[in-house]
């Protein structure tokens, strides 16, 4: 399996996130904070990329921080988020929501606090800012036949006087990088005094948006408005992924990211989609589980094992996905079918590992149990009885590489065809791990730089090649990880 590699630079990130850190900007939501809203009670949430994904289960309240965002705002009405019923509502009363803005209009120097209240009844915003604030809810993938506005383009009666221009070629050119085809035949016309009916081609007929596919008609919608959105302008968007191809997620957020460096624009989206993460740096990131917020890169994979949300009797957090493939080689090859009642999770961070252990094991809904595994050279303190225990070595790649370099003469026979190169070129793989073990700087890149030098084999396999025969020739180390995930399985299977 090839790893996914984005196309927006290293660069570009650094550089949007450096511009969040000065407020080099015109108009910027900085950081939110809820007092009291739906589940969540003195709860921040800091912007401090752009473009902010939140994830999370279903009801964990990523709408609730994306509809509470929008409303810092004039042209978003509070409502559209959070609508008051005659029955049930109760709870709304007291709700508080406040805001520190950058807003160079209102004030030139420094940020300008504001907040949103539901009281007596009904929100009330003191003084509200403004600013282009584009909205796109889950509907925006509906077929347009089912659109109530467009049914009277399918009357006989219907004449049409609006004239067939082309697509903006900015607008072609962004959506022909996300849906990966071209579009070159489509047209749009205006159809009504705010909208517009598009008309689909591939050079020898027509069609027209009835029979787009949602994703596709989306796109092209979603675009059009942002590339004619005013610079600073807040991006909102339901469930980014909704209608697409995985690759076209990814490409949809590398677009938005685009966008954020080019209109100096601000995104928040929610998602239920790894591949929507995939672009993003950890900062860019909240999740949102039963009234608390995280920062960091945990798939939506992971938040099911935080949330408790899992058919497994053990989870186990670690820092990275390195620890993580360690840990399921080691488990794979020692717990034979045991190995299928857990789950290993990389959580970005020895902080966040250990905090969603903890987490996970004071959460008394929460049955499933859990331990943590941080690296070798953490400043966290293991605590074996708490269920925090310590990887081998002082860093996971670099103990693991040199663990196999050392006996090197007598893996090398193994360990070239395990790296899917032919038997005789042994002395060629030999000469390459030697070289990259003489120049590496970043034990992060070991496996990257052996799989480039021996011919281009993917990292994956080069990884795995090694932690195999590191787990053949370190049997201690592979039982010390090994027990506390077997006594902890051995007593799930003994309690009722």
């Amino acid at each position: 399996m090839t790893e996914y590699q984005s196309e927006i630079r290293p660069s570009q990130i650094s550089a949007l996130l450096e511009k969040v850190r000065k407020k080099n900007y015109g108009k910027y939501l900085m950081r939110m904070r809820m007092e009291r809203i739906r589940s969540f009670s003195g709860v921040l949430v800091d912007f401090e990329f752009p473009v902010t994904a939140l994830i999370g289960p279903n009801g964990g309240g990523k709408s609730t921080i994306l509809g509470a965002s929008a409303c810092a705002y004039k042209d978003i009405k509070p409502g559209l988020f959070f609508p008051k019923s005659a029955i049930g509502d109760d709870s709304m009363s007291d709700w508080v929501v406040e805001y520190e803005v950058v807003d160079r209009i209102a004030n030139p120097r420094s940020d300008v606090r504001r907040s949103s209240r539901f009281r007596q009844l009904k929100w009330v915003r003191g003084d509200v800012l403004s600013r282009d604030v584009l909205f796109f809810g889950i509907n925006r993938t509906v077929p347009a036949a089912e659109k109530t506005k467009f049914k009277k383009l399918m009357k006989p009666s219907y004449k049409h006087g609006g004239e067939k221009r082309e697509l903006l070629q900015g607008v072609k050119d962004q959506v022909e990088k996300i849906l990966g085809k071209s579009i070159d035949a489509f047209r749009v016309t205006d159809y009504g005094p705010d909208d517009w009916f598009y008309i689909g081609g591939d050079g020898h007929s027509q069609y027209s948006e009835f029979h787009f596919g949602a994703g596709e008609a989306s796109i092209i919608r979603m675009v059009s408005s942002i590339e004619l959105a005013s610079d600073n302008a807040l991006i909102l968007i339901e469930e980014v992924e909704n209608g697409l191809h995985p690759i076209a997620v990814r490409r949809l957020v590398e677009y938005l990211i685009d966008v954020a460096g080019r209109k100096s624009a601000q995104v928040v989206f929610t998602t239920h989609s790894d591949y929507a993460l995939d672009p993003l740096p950890p900062e860019a990131i909240w999740s949102a589980v039963e009234g608390s917020v995280q920062q960091g890169k945990l798939s939506v994979h992971t938040l099911r094992a935080v949330s408790g949300r899992v058919d497994r009797r053990l989870a186990i957090f670690v820092e990275d996905e390195f620890a993580k493939h360690w840990l399921d080689a080691v488990l794979r090859e020692t717990l034979g079918l045991q190995f299928d009642e857990l789950e290993v999770h990389a959580v970005s961070g020895d902080g966040n590992a250990l905090r969603i252990h903890k987490g996970h094991r004071e959460n008394p809904a929460i049955v499933t149990n859990s331990l943590c595994f941080i690296d070798g050279d953490s400043r966290q303190i293991e605590n074996k009885e708490f269920g925090i225990f310590r990887l081998p070595g002082e860093q996971p790649e670099l103990t693991v590489f040199e663990a196999v370099v050392t006996n090197l003469d007598a893996n090398i026979a193994i360990l070239t065809v395990s790296c899917q190169r032919s038997p005789e070129s042994q002395d060629h793989v030999r000469k390459s791990i030697q070289e990259v073990r003489r120049t590496n700087r970043e034990p992060h890149l070991l496996f990257n730089q052996v799989g480039i030098k021996v011919g281009f084999v993917s990292e994956l396999i080069i990884r795995g090649a090694f932690l195999s025969l590191w787990i053949r020739e370190n049997p201690e180390l592979v039982n010390e990880l090994v027990n506390p995930v077997v006594t902890l399985l051995n007593d799930a299977e003994k309690k009722p």
